[in-house]
C-alpha cells in the first residue's frame, strides 16, 4: 500500500499561504493508477486541503465509513470526519465545514464530466449539469448544490 502525504503547493494560486494547511487532516482512498483522481486532490490542495493518499482502492474505504455504495465513485475521502464520495467541489467541501450540518457528507455519484477532475481540455471543457448531494447517516439525500450543464 502506497501512502503519499502532501501540502498545499504555495506556488499554486496567489493566495495560497494563506490556504496551506486551513483544512488539515484530510485522507484520500483512490487506485493508484486513477488519473482523475489525482486531479481532484490538486483540486483540494489548491484550495487549502493537506491530504494524505492511500493508494489501495476506496471499496473497503467506502463501506468502512458508511457512504452507501449506489452513490459510490472513484475515490473516497474522510474531511474532518465528513465522508467524501466522488468529484465534489472543494467550496461544496468548504460550505459543509463551516455549516456543520449533522450528517455523513457529500457525494457526486459517477464521474460527470466538468465536475474537479473531469474537467478541463482532456474533456474539450465540456460540463454536463450534476448534483452534489447531502447524504444523511439513514442514506437518505437532500441536494446540497446544484451545477447547471454549461
Amino acid at each position: 500500500m502506497a501512502v503519499h502525504k502532501s501540502r498545499s503547493c504555495e506556488f499554486c494560486l496567489p493566495d495560497a499561504r494563506s490556504l496551506r494547511g486551513r483544512y488539515e487532516g484530510s485522507q484520500v482512498w483512490k487506485d493508484p493508477n486513477c488519473g482523475c483522481c489525482k486531479d481532484w486532490i490538486a483540486h483540494l490542495e489548491k484550495n487549502g486541503f493537506a491530504t494524505t493518499v492511500i493508494d489501495q482502492g476506496n471499496n473497503a474505504a467506502r463501506a468502512r465509513l458508511g457512504m452507501p455504495q449506489k452513490f459510490g465513485s472513484c475515490h473516497t475521502a474522510l474531511i474532518q470526519g465528513y465522508v467524501i464520495e466522488g468529484h465534489v467541489p472543494a467550496a461544496d467541501i468548504q460550505r459543509l465545514l463551516k455549516e456543520k450540518p449533522k450528517a455523513l457528507g457529500l457525494a457526486v455519484p459517477g464521474m460527470p464530466i466538468g465536475s474537479p477532475g473531469m474537467d478541463g481540455p482532456a474533456y474539450d471543457n465540456r460540463r454536463d449539469a450534476y448534483q452534489v448531494l447531502l447524504i444523511q447517516r439513514d442514506g437518505s439525500t437532500t441536494v446540497f448544490n446544484t451545477y447547471p450543464r454549461g
